[in-house]
């Protein structure tokens, strides 16, 4: 923490580090997918795709997590508004329902959802039958945007977190 480096550098670090993590989960599902007779694309550029889709959702959520953080400062509160932030954006997905059959009002909400873009990507790209409603270079764009900005903004909370 008194390194020169930015502050952005060391939450990057912390976001990267959340990425490589979900690397062993990934090789879970893949194990569990293809035992229940999932039809999973094994084509190798497709398995570094779906990491690359895991470790920017990893590194966006965990980022979002530190600034949560930032903000409560104990343990008890960040647990708290996380599982308070984390469990609408899960349901206002397209994790679980298509978006088509949602109301209009939560259609939007969703669009605006950086999972939706996540599992949109990883169902193109880890099904044989891919089934996704954005193309894969929207998905990846926005989040690979919506990471940059949590990272810088969380650069700039991340000293609070020092003091």
């Amino acid at each position: 923490m008194v390194s020169p480096a930015p502050k952005s550098a060391l939450v990057l670090g912390k976001a990267i580090g959340a990425g490589i993590r979900c690397l062993s989960q990934l090789v879970i599902i893949y194990m569990v997918a293809a035992l229940m007779g999932v039809g999973i694309n094994w084509n190798p550029a497709a398995i570094f795709g779906v990491a690359t889709v895991v470790m920017l959702g990893a590194a966006l959520f965990s980022t979002f997590s530190l600034i949560v953080a930032c903000w409560a400062q104990t343990h008890e509160r960040v647990m708290g508004v996380g599982q308070l932030m984390m469990m609408p954006l899960f349901f206002a997905s397209n994790a679980i329902y298509p978006i088509e059959i949602m109301p209009a009002w939560l259609q939007v909400v969703s669009r605006l959802n950086p999972l939706t873009y996540m599992v949109d990507a990883l169902r193109q790209l880890m099904l044989v039958e891919p089934a996704g409603s954005y193309s894969l270079g929207l998905s990846l764009s926005i989040l690979v945007g919506v990471a940059a900005v949590l990272i810088a903004f969380c650069g700039r909370l991340y000293p609070r977190l020092v003091r």
